[in-house]
């Protein structure tokens, strides 16, 4: 096999996180092809390209404003250029969205993956057709992969074989958080204490615990960062010690967590989080900040248990948390940390999913 051919619902260029992870890491031992969702615009139907890094390709495709054919078919047409002009013969199929196996499903890859890291349909404004087509995809698919323990047990009766395959964490790149550093100009005025946050601002996001804990709390200061995405950015709460900095590049994260004192996971509690299971938890722990987390089920089960993540399920909780880990100075709650960290690492992940991927092609070789 000499290519990966993945659809994705998350664009290559958004936020960093789980299929970036992983396909630069596949990217070593196979060309990608990474397929973004299509945009309308005034061209012609068709794509365009762009090197994301070595072995990377993203494709861009676009379909035409005004076009009155099957959009299903012109995606399909679009998939088979691509075919043709990557000369892709051997390869894998890797999918983050069923919603593209509805204008792909006639290929012949090696294998299919099913990389279910969300519970899509949850989402807000999700399609209704996304529960069809993934029950098509469950059907089709070699190997199923979830990016946690509460999505496993959800897709584990549905097909046979299906692996937990938690987000993992670049512990290196973290850790420089924990080290000496320059601030970052649009946080160095903001008063401390810090609480901070990264990651997407959508529905998931539970923007009335922040505002009561921030108008409760007026001595303390949130630093927000990412893109707000689904929701109006005029109904999140607007004090004087809530700092929206936008969206940030992967790499400058650590310099932005280097001088929180508390890293903050403020997830509603809702069907959209009822399977998540943030890949924010370990990289927090990474740069060796304490961590305060709403009860969602994965965070609880992997990092609340283990009293690497304090659990705060209403403001009243947050803020009696906050308070006593701003007084915390206990060095063993860091050591058990980066013993547990210790055992994880996106390298080794992409090693076993690999593997079970090789299993799979060769066992299909046998059977022709």
């Amino acid at each position: 096999m000499k290519d990966i051919i993945v659809f994705s619902h998350l664009r290559w260029n958004f936020v960093y996180q789980r299929p970036q992870h992983i396909m630069s890491r596949f990217a070593k031992t196979y060309r990608v092809i990474f397929i973004e969702e299509e945009i309308y615009s005034d061209e012609a139907d068709g794509y365009n390209i762009s090197f994301a890094a070595d072995n990377i390709w993203v494709i861009h495709p676009h379909l035409q404003n005004g076009h009155n054919g099957d959009i299903t078919a012109r995606k399909r047409a679009i998939a088979d250029t691509l075919m043709s002009e990557f000369e892709i013969t051997d390869y894998a199929a890797w999918y983050y969205t069923p919603m593209a196996y509805a204008f792909s499903d006639h290929l012949h890859p090696h294998a299919i993956i099913y990389d279910c890291m969300d519970e899509l349909s949850a989402f807000l404004f999700a399609p209704p057709e996304l529960i069809r087509n993934e029950a098509a995809l469950l059907k089709a698919a070699d190997i199923v992969f979830t990016g946690g323990i509460s999505l496993y047990e959800a897709k584990k009766d549905r097909h046979p074989a299906v692996f937990c395959m938690p987000s993992s964490i670049d512990k290196a790149h973290f850790a420089k958080a924990r080290h000496p550093g320059e601030e970052p100009d649009d946080q160095s005025d903001i008063p401390f204490p810090r609480f901070g946050f990264f990651g997407v601002i959508d529905e998931r996001f539970d923007i009335a615990l922040l505002k009561e804990v921030a108008t409760r709390k007026p001595e303390w200061h949130f630093i927000i960062i990412g893109p707000v995405v689904k929701i109006d950015a005029k109904d999140l709460p607007c004090l004087p010690n809530i700092h929206y900095l936008g969206m940030k590049s992967y790499k400058e994260l650590p310099s932005y967590l280097r001088s929180w004192q508390v890293a903050i996971l403020p997830f509603a509690i809702n069907e959209a989080t009822r399977f998540i299971s943030p890949t924010k938890t370990p990289e927090y722990l990474a740069a060796g900040k304490p961590v305060i987390s709403t009860p969602v089920k994965d965070v609880v089960r992997t990092y609340g248990e283990h009293k690497l993540v304090s659990i705060a399920d209403n403001a009243d909780g947050f803020i009696a948390v906050g308070e006593h880990l701003l007084q915390q100075k206990e060095d063993s709650w860091l050591a058990r940390v980066d013993d547990f960290l210790s055992k994880m690492s996106w390298d080794s992940l992409v090693m076993k999913m690999n593997k079970c991927l090789q299993s799979v092609i060769a066992t299909k070789q046998e059977k022709v």
